[in-house]
């Protein structure tokens, strides 16, 4: 005679415990959760979105032999912002293919971005949107502050860090652990009430460790000081400290192109992605690198100038971080996927799309679940007794 395995109590109480804890953290933040995922899956191919809406709204760029300088560009945005005070600069993103145009991003006085595109070749202003013009950067915004400024950004952090403990709550009570092959198995003939669940756990399975890098990263981000403070500390890391520049009596800062030229001599073999100019004489020029190994479209590698001695202050090397900036570094491919390449990318669409899913099946799961435990109220009598 087969004995049936008896299952400790304790054991049953701590599942039953972690069992709450997801249904309800799943409940809490669903709804934010599922505006996340879906506008994290269309920024996931923010660039080539963003190439064709650049290319609508301001016109196609025909190839040339060789670009303007980078101090041309420098002058062209400074005149710019003389004619708009309101505006501040942030940095210089260069052209990474032959149709791409500079683009300047600027900043109003509400933390609004405005985007100025300067032809490659001729040296022209080709047009100005602003954030309210481009539906990419709503979608952006509404991705990590739901449109609500600081409190928004505070809210989609938090709900990043429910989102990881939901996962992890996911995997505990995964069905697969007591059986791998029925813990993957869809019963598609089944009852309605049992393909919904089979599609619950296996969905959020698949995607349940990617929901858990992304909801931590984007709660990092969105506490910025205090996680990094805190990655720094429990690896031993010494944060890096603030930079400031000295300004020479007399001296104006050096050309953007003899920076550049450094930067390239600096890492020889890696891709200038951006120039970030300071609003201020004691800021620091920063030099973005994009080396051959690194999967961010603007790099992982930065290089951070005094922009009147042309020293350079600081050489962050994505190959000889720290252990704490390699683990802030690996943030950048974790959430948007792209550590992987195109399949991971693509495989991340599907992820951000996950919320909808176990939002909607774990929902059908709760409703069932409660219109049982009224059948049970109503058979028992309770439900009369409560009535009168």
């Amino acid at each position: 005679m087969r004995t049936a395995k008896l299952i400790p109590l304790g054991s049953l109480r701590l599942r039953s415990l972690v069992f709450q804890l997801h249904r309800y953290l799943g409940l809490f933040c669903g709804f934010i959760l599922i505006i996340i995922g879906i506008t994290g899956s269309l920024l996931v191919f923010e660039p080539e979105l963003e190439h064709q809406l650049i290319e609508h709204r301001i016109g196609a760029i025909v190839p040339q032999a060789n670009l303007i300088s980078i101090d041309t560009v420098v002058a062209t945005v400074q005149a710019e912002l003389k004619r708009a005070p309101n505006l501040t600069l942030g940095n210089i993103l260069l052209p990474q293919d032959t149709t791409s145009p500079y683009q300047a991003r600027l900043w109003d006085t509400n933390n609004h971005l405005v985007q100025l595109f300067i032809h490659p070749y001729s040296g022209h202003v080709m047009g100005m949107i602003s954030e309210a013009e481009s539906w990419l950067q709503i979608a952006l915004r509404l991705h990590y502050q739901l449109l609500a400024g600081d409190t928004g950004a505070m809210i989609t952090g938090i709900v990043g860090l429910l989102s990881f403990l939901l996962s992890l709550t996911g995997i505990v009570l995964w069905t697969g652990w007591r059986k791998l092959i029925a813990g993957f198995k869809i019963k598609w003939n089944a009852h309605p009430k049992r393909r919904n669940f089979d599609l619950h756990k296996v969905t959020g399975v698949v995607a349940a460790v990617f929901l858990a890098l992304t909801g931590f990263t984007g709660f990092c981000w969105n506490f910025y000081d205090w996680s990094s403070a805190l990655i720094y500390t429990l690896t031993l890391t010494p944060k890096p400290p603030e930079l400031i520049a000295k300004p020479l009596p007399g001296q104006a800062a050096l050309p953007a192109s003899t920076i550049l030229q450094m930067a390239d001599t600096t890492f020889p073999n890696a891709i200038t992605t951006y120039l970030g100019i300071p609003s201020t004489p004691e800021g620091v020029v920063r030099v973005g690198k994009r080396q051959p190994h690194e999967s961010f479209r603007y790099g992982e590698s930065e290089l951070l100038v005094d922009p009147y001695t042309g020293k350079a202050l600081r050489v962050q090397d994505s190959k000889t971080l720290a252990f704490g900036d390699r683990i802030l570094n690996a943030f950048v491919p974790l959430h948007y996927g792209t550590f992987g390449g195109l399949s991971t990318r693509i495989f991340y669409v599907f992820v951000g799309l996950t919320p909808l899913i176990l939002f909607t099946t774990g929902f059908v799961m709760w409703w069932y679940r409660k219109r049982k435990d009224v059948r049970v109220v109503e058979t028992t009598g309770v439900g009369t007794i409560a009535k009168h």
